[in-house]
C-alpha cells in the first residue's frame, strides 16, 4: 500500500552477467558525482497538545479533549488520483495523556448506506472502509507503526519498514500490540477512537518534546478503492517515510514500568495412526502444557523478552501448498507471537533468519532496541529438535532430528545520514552431537538520491554435520564453509523503473537458521518497466509494461537457467488488478538441457460488489518432470471466491488444480478444494469451520518407481475463538485428518485432536 517500487521489481528477478551490475553502478556513480544526498526541505511540525479531559474509548467524540486536540484534514487522494481533492471529507484529531496516544477520526460520506463495515477477527479489515494512523516514533524515516480500524472498531496493526525486506513487502501485519479502539456508524458516515498505550510502542528516550513522523489515511472503497492521505506523495520517490508530516509533543511520554506477564495453558487430546499406511494401529496421547512469557521494557526503546516452555501453539492452518514435482523446500509464514515481535529488527535483505527453523524450544530469550542511530537484536533459544535443510543448486533435502540444539542470533544496524544504513548479522546453532552451523554477514543499504537505492549483502558460513545427519542425508564428514554475496541497484521514477541484481552463493554456504534452499549458483538479472497513470476519463488507474533478462550458472560457470520475460499488469474499475507475464527460458537439470520453455503466468483479482470478490492465478505451458528428467506440459490453476453476508458471516471457497503431462499420457492430476466458513459474533468472538481435501491420481505405468495410483487426504477443523486482545485469549477446537491409498477402499481417519488454549496478559 505504500512504496513506489512496483511488485515486478520485488518479484521478477534473476539473470545477466555481473559486469552489467558493476557497469550500472559505475555509470551511476560517475553521473552522481557524490553519494551524499542534499538535505530535504524541512516541514514545520504540527504541535500535539496534552489531553484536556479524560477520554473514554467508545466511538463517541463527545469529550472536551477532542475539541482541544490537534485537528487535521486529509486533503489528498493519493491513489488512484495523484494528489487530487478527495471525494469525501475526513478529519483526524490527535492528543495524548500520561499513558496513551489518543487519535480519533470523523469520516464523512455522502452515501453512508454504502459504507463497508463488518465484524471480523483482528487484521481482517482490508475489504472494508478503514482509517488509520502511521507513527514514525524515532523520526528516523526508516521504520514506523501503523494502526488501522474499520467503522466498527476492528483492528489491524503492523510495522512499515523502508528498504528491501526478505519477503519483498514493506508492511508486516504479523506484529500484534495491545491497544484500544471503538467505532460507530452515523448518519453522516462514521466515527472511531483509538488509544495506543506508550508501553506498546518504542520511542525516543527523552523527557522533552519529541518529533515523530506521521501520516493519517483513509481507504474509501467503491468501484475504485480511494486512498486518502494527509500530504501529497511523490510517486517517483523511493522513500515513503521521508515524505511524512511531523508532530512535536509527547513531552514526558513514558511506558511506565512496562512489564507484561503472559501465562498460558494448552491442553491436547490426540489419537493418531503415525505410520499409515501400512500400520493402522491407533496411538493415544494426552498432554497439558503450562508456559509463561515475560516482557520488560527496560527503557522506552529497549525491550527484553524471556520465555519458559514458550507459547508456540498455533491454531492457524498453513496455506495449502503441493510439494509434488517440486525440487526445493516450501516456505511457510511464521505465526508464533514470540518470534513475530520486533521481527523486522533482524532483517538483512536476505533470509538469514527463518524462525520456523527453531521448532520446539524449551526456553528462549530476546533483546531488541534502538538507541539513536544504533539498532540491535538478539535471540537465544534451546530447541529440543533440529530442523535441517540441505540446499543445492538444483534442489534441497530436509529432515527433522530428535536431537537438541542451542541457537543464537545477533543483529546490529547503524543508520548513516538521513536514509542509509550498514549492519552486521551473526547466527550460531550447535548440538551436543558435534553439529554446528555459524553464519557471519555484513550488509549495507544506500539511498544516494530519491530515485536510487543500492543494497549489498556479504556472508560467510561454516558447518559441521553430526554422524546421524551424515548417514541420513548422505553428507560428508568434513567441516564445510562457503560465501554468500548479493548486490542490487534499483532506480525508480514516477513513470519508469529499472534494476540490476547479482547473487553468488557458494556450494557449501549454509544458513541453517535461515531459509536459503538453493546454493551453488551465480545469478544475475536486469529489468525495467514503464507506467501509465490513468486520469478521470480513463478506464484504467494504472498500467505497467516491463521485461527482464536473467541467467544463472553453477560455480563452474555451467548454465543452470536462462530466461527472458515481459509482463503486463494494471489496475482498473471494480477494484480490479491483473498481471500477465510471458517468457522463454532454458533450464539445465541433472545435465539435461531443456530449451525454449514457454510457460505464461497470470493473476487477477476483482470485487464486483461489496459482498463478493474473485481472484485467481495460473501457470500453463512447458515444464520439466523432475523425477524422471524429461519434458512435460503443466497446468496449475488456483481460484477463490470470497463472500460477505451481512456484518457477521464470511465464506471463502478455493480450488487448486494441477496436472503434468509427459510422453505417453498424464503423469498426475491433483485437486485441492478448500472451504472456510466464519461467523463473527463481534470484534472479539468467532466460530470457524475449515475443510481441506487433497486428491492425487497417478498413472503408475509412467513412473519408474512404485507409486500409489490414488492418494486422498482430508483435514477438518472446528474452532471457537475469544480474544480480549492478542494475548488474552481462549481457544477451543476439534480437528480431524484422514487418508486413502490404493490399498484401502475407503477413507481412513489418521488422526483426531481436541485442543484448548488459555492465555492471559498482565500489564504493569
Amino acid at each position: 500500500m505504500r512504496g513506489q517500487t512496483t511488485a515486478a521489481v520485488r518479484g521478477a528477478r534473476r539473470g545477466t552477467p555481473i559486469g552489467a551490475v558493476l557497469l550500472a553502478i559505475v555509470l551511476f556513480t560517475a553521473n552522481s558525482g557524490v553519494v551524499a544526498q542534499a538535505a530535504p526541505e524541512l516541514k514545520k511540525p504540527h504541535s500535539v497538545p496534552r489531553a484536556t479531559s479524560e477520554v473514554t474509548i467508545d466511538g463517541v467524540l463527545d469529550e472536551r479533549a477532542w475539541q482541544d486536540a490537534l485537528t487535521l484534514e486529509l486533503n489528498y487522494e493519493v491513489r488512484p488520483g495523484e494528489n487530487i481533492k478527495p471525494p469525501v471529507r475526513t478529519v483526524v484529531f490527535i492528543t495524548y495523556d500520561e499513558d496513551r496516544v489518543l487519535v480519533a477520526f470523523r469520516a464523512y460520506d455522502h452515501e453512508p448506506e454504502k459504507i463497508r463495515a463488518r465484524y471480523r477477527d483482528r487484521d481482517q479489515v482490508h475489504g472494508d472502509d478503514w482509517v488509520g494512523i502511521m507513527l514514525d516514533t524515532f523520526n528516523d524515516e526508516r521504520r514506523a507503526y501503523e494502526f488501522w480500524v474499520n467503522p466498527l472498531g476492528v483492528q489491524t496493526e503492523g510495522i512499515y519498514t523502508e528498504g528491501k525486506s526478505e519477503s519483498g513487502r514493506n508492511f508486516d501485519d504479523s506484529w500484534d500490540a495491545i491497544w484500544f479502539s471503538a467505532g460507530r456508524l452515523t448518519d453522516f458516515g462514521y466515527e472511531v477512537e483509538l488509544a495506543i498505550p506508550f508501553n506498546q510502542i518504542r520511542f525516543q528516550g527523552t523527557k522533552g518534546p519529541q518529533i515523530w513522523g506521521i501520516d493519517a489515511t483513509r481507504s474509501w472503497p467503491r468501484s475504485d478503492r480511494h486512498h486518502i492521505g494527509l500530504f501529497p506523495r511523490d510517486r517517483g520517490a523511493n522513500s515513503y517515510l521521508a515524505q511524512t508530516d511531523k508532530l512535536i509533543g509527547f513531552e514526558g511520554a513514558s511506558p511506565g514500568r512496562n512489564l507484561e506477564f503472559v501465562p498460558t495453558l494448552t491442553g491436547l487430546a490426540l489419537e493418531e495412526r503415525p505410520d499409515f499406511p501400512p500400520s493402522t494401529e491407533i496411538e493415544e496421547d494426552k498432554d497439558i502444557e503450562v508456559g509463561a512469557t515475560a516482557t520488560w521494557g527496560i527503557t522506552p526503546n529497549i525491550t527484553f523478552t524471556g520465555a519458559i516452555n514458550p507459547d508456540f501453539s498455533q491454531i492457524e492452518a498453513d496455506a495449502v501448498q503441493l510439494a509434488i514435482n517440486q525440487t526445493f523446500e516450501l516456505f511457510f509464514e511464521e505465526r508464533r507471537p514470540f518470534f513475530l515481535e520486533s521481527a523486522d529488527y533482524f532483517q538483512t535483505g536476505v533470509n538469514l533468519l527463518y524462525t520456523r527453523m527453531i521448532a520446539d524450544p524449551l526456553g528462549a530469550a530476546k533483546l531488541t532496541g534502538k538507541m539513536g542511530r544504533h539498532t540491535i537484536g538478539v535471540i537465544s533459544a534451546y530447541d529440543e529438535v533440529t530442523n535441517l535443510i540441505v540446499p543445492g543448486p538444483e534442489g534441497s533435502d530436509s529432515e527433522t532430528f530428535e536431537s537438541p540444539n542451542t541457537a543464537f542470533v545477533g543483529r546490529y544496524r547503524y543508520d548513516l545520514g538521513s536514509d542509509s544504513a550498514v549492519g552486521a548479522f551473526v547466527s550460531d546453532r550447535r548440538g551436543s552431537d558435534g553439529y554446528f552451523n555459524r553464519v557471519v554477514s555484513g550488509d549495507a543499504f544506500f539511498r544516494p538520491t530519491e530515485a536510487d537505492s543500492i543494497s549489498i549483502n556479504a556472508a560467510w558460513s561454516s558447518t559441521q554435520y553430526s554422524p546421524e545427519m551424515q548417514s541420513e542425508l548422505d553428507l560428508g564428514t568434513e567441516e564445510v564453509s562457503g560465501h554468500g554475496f548479493e548486490i542490487e541497484y534499483i532506480h525508480t521514477t514516477r513513470d519508469w523503473f529499472g534494476f540490476v541484481e547479482y547473487t553468488d552463493l557458494a556450494d557449501d554456504f549454509r544458513a541453517d537458521l535461515g531459509f536459503i534452499p538453493r546454493v551453488g549458483f551465480r545469478e544475475a538479472a536486469a529489468g525495467a518497466g514503464y507506467l501509465w497513470w490513468g486520469e478521470d476519463e480513463d478506464w484504467y488507474n494504472r498500467i505497467e509494461v516491463g521485461g527482464f533478462l536473467g541467467r544463472s550458472s553453477d560455480q563452474h560457470g555451467d548454465l543452470l537457467n536462462q530466461r527472458s520475460q515481459i509482463w503486463f499488469q494494471g489496475e482498473g474499475p471494480l477494484q480490479s488488478n491483473f498481471h500477465l507475464e510471458v517468457g522463454n527460458r532454458t533450464e539445465v537439470y541433472e545435465g539435461v538441457r531443456f530449451a525454449n520453455l514457454v510457460t505464461p503466468f497470470f493473476f487477477f483479482r476483482v470485487r464486483p460488489s461489496a459482498t463478493f470478490a474473485i481472484r485467481g492465478n495460473g501457470r500453463i505451458g512447458d515444464a520439466i518432470d523432475y523425477d524422471h528428467i524429461r519434458p512435460a506440459d503443466q497446468v496449475r490453476l488456483r481460484g477463490s471466491l470470497d463472500f460477505s453476508f451481512g456484518r457477521h458471516l464470511q465464506w471463502e471457497i478455493s480450488h487448486y488444480y494441477s496436472t503434468l503431462d509427459v510422453e505417453g499420457g498424464r503423469l498426475f492430476t491433483a485437486h485441492v478444494p478448500e472451504s472456510e466458513l466464519i461467523w463473527q459474533f463481534n470484534t472479539r468472538t468467532f466460530v470457524r469451520a475449515i475443510i481441506q481435501y487433497t486428491e492425487i491420481r497417478r498413472d503408475q505405468d509412467l513412473y519408474e518407481d512404485v507409486v500409489d495410483e490414488l492418494d486422498r487426504d482430508f483435514f477438518v477443523q472446528l474452532l471457537f475463538s475469544y480474544k480480549v486482545n492478542p494475548r488474552t485469549v481462549f481457544f477451543a477446537g476439534y480437528s480431524e485428518g484422514g487418508a486413502q491409498t490404493q490399498d484401502f477402499e475407503e477413507m481412513t481417519t489418521t488422526g483426531r485432536a481436541l485442543f484448548l488454549k488459555i492465555g492471559y496478559s498482565w500489564l504493569w
